[in-house]
């Protein structure tokens, strides 16, 4: 396991060191000077801008640059926004709560209404009710997340008026940002009215969590179906039931957690899938998160921005993957086996 891990762990920020430099590269590929690009300091404030010059060695040679770039990249320094004049970094932080708290909740949602799904589905094998399950969820995967959410809002905000169109919470409670996540910064508050306005967070939320679990929910489902009925064919199972043992204690003791294996695997693409449905999401119900923010620094050509929410969302889906990946190989220790050819 320990070696299976160092290799992850080294590839992982081999893979990071490489958009690293993809982002430096960016900086030149953008209109206008690179150093503005790179730290927001435009030329006509000529005091910072020389400085700069020296900090980020632009009278040096491109390997210096990028040195420079990369140590002030480690160290926080994104520079500023073109159009706020904040921190990139500052700035990140809350948005990344925001965006973290929509995309664990809506995760958590997909798994608990996919994987049942799917095993019970498995269980009524070409039946009514198999068939119903997996039409609906082909049906909702075949759905487009930017239509899906404007249609759910037209019908639950519009229509019957069960939640506010967008936001976090009512800006009348006042809740001070300090995580970006609004149940936790509910909580960490001092304000008197913490229990309605987590509900007022909740009723926000709830929109756009199903709108984002419906996707990772479609494919948990067929997948865990899938898996299911394979394991249901294997030779054990049919050596469990001749011993006896009872349906219910064939599926949970033996089945399940062999056809959990395959599930596991795929669970980072989904959160990939998620995290790309994500910044739509975000865009449509005016949710505070790097994807909304990152949406808005495109259309205002804000460079510095653009590179840390780019960065921010590639590191997060790459790190779930590996955690994934180290999951699955330490709960299924046959695949870390098979990579080393032992027995």
């Amino acid at each position: 396991m320990i070696r299976y891990t160092l290799r992850r762990l080294i590839l992982l920020f081999v893979t990071l060191w490489l958009l690293t430099l993809f982002l430096f590269a960016l900086n030149y590929f953008f209109p206008g000077d690179a150093l503005t690009n790179m730290t927001g300091v435009r030329a006509n404030d000529a005091l910072a801008y020389q400085r700069l010059v020296s900090e980020r060695s632009f009278d040096s040679s491109l390997f210096s640059q990028y040195l420079a770039f990369l140590g002030h990249f480690i160290s926080g320094d994104w520079g500023q926004s073109l159009s706020t004049q904040r921190d990139v970094f500052t700035d990140l932080l809350p948005l990344l709560g925001a965006t973290l708290e929509l995309s664990v909740l809506a995760m958590a949602l997909a798994m608990a209404i996919g994987a049942p799904l799917g095993l019970y589905a498995a269980g009524q094998q070409r039946g009514s009710m198999d068939r119903v399950v997996m039409g609906l969820s082909l049906s909702a995967y075949s759905i487009p997340v930017f239509w899906l959410a404007q249609l759910f809002i037209l019908f639950f905000a519009v229509k019957l008026g069960w939640t506010p169109i967008s936001g976090q919470v009512n800006p009348l409670f006042d809740i001070d940002v300090q995580s970006g996540s609004i149940l936790l910064d509910i909580l960490l508050s001092n304000s008197p009215y913490k229990g309605a306005a987590l509900a007022d967070a909740i009723n926000h939320l709830w929109l756009p969590v199903i709108v984002l679990a419906i996707m990772p929910a479609t494919m948990l489902m067929r997948i865990t179906r899938n898996s299911m009925l394979e394991v249901l064919q294997q030779n054990y199972i049919r050596s469990a039931r001749a011993r006896g043992l009872s349906e219910t204690r064939i599926l949970l003791r033996h089945a399940l957690p062999n056809a959990m294996q395959p599930v596991v695997r795929q669970l980072g693409l989904m959160f990939s899938i998620l995290m790309s449905n994500i910044i739509v999401t975000e865009v449509i119900f005016n949710w505070p998160g790097v994807g909304s923010w990152l949406v808005k620094s495109i259309y205002e050509r804000d460079y510095p921005v653009m590179q840390g929410g780019l960065f921010a969302i590639a590191a997060l889906i790459l790190l779930v993957n590996v955690a994934v990946e180290l999951f699955h190989a330490w709960r299924y220790p046959q695949v870390r086996k098979e990579l080393y050819a032992e027995r």
